[in-house]
């Protein structure tokens, strides 16, 4: 696989700043706006996440 010119880099650097300029608006209005997370919502965010995690190193161990 041929690596990417030195001008694709940058043409690609600045696609990226261009896009999260664009963005960058809205996405500052959508945090504004959003709600705000409690205890109870970030215990039920890692409770499925950690079986998640166990269950992988449950399949790892089984290999």
């Amino acid at each position: 696989m041929e690596t990417m010119a030195v001008w694709e880099q940058l043409l690609l650097g600045l696609l990226v700043v261009v896009v999260l300029l664009w963005f960058f608006p809205g996405l500052k209005h959508t945090l504004k706006m959003a709600p705000k997370a409690t205890a109870a919502d970030w215990k039920a965010l890692l409770i499925p996440i950690g079986l998640v995690v166990l269950f992988v190193l449950l399949l790892l161990s089984l290999v």
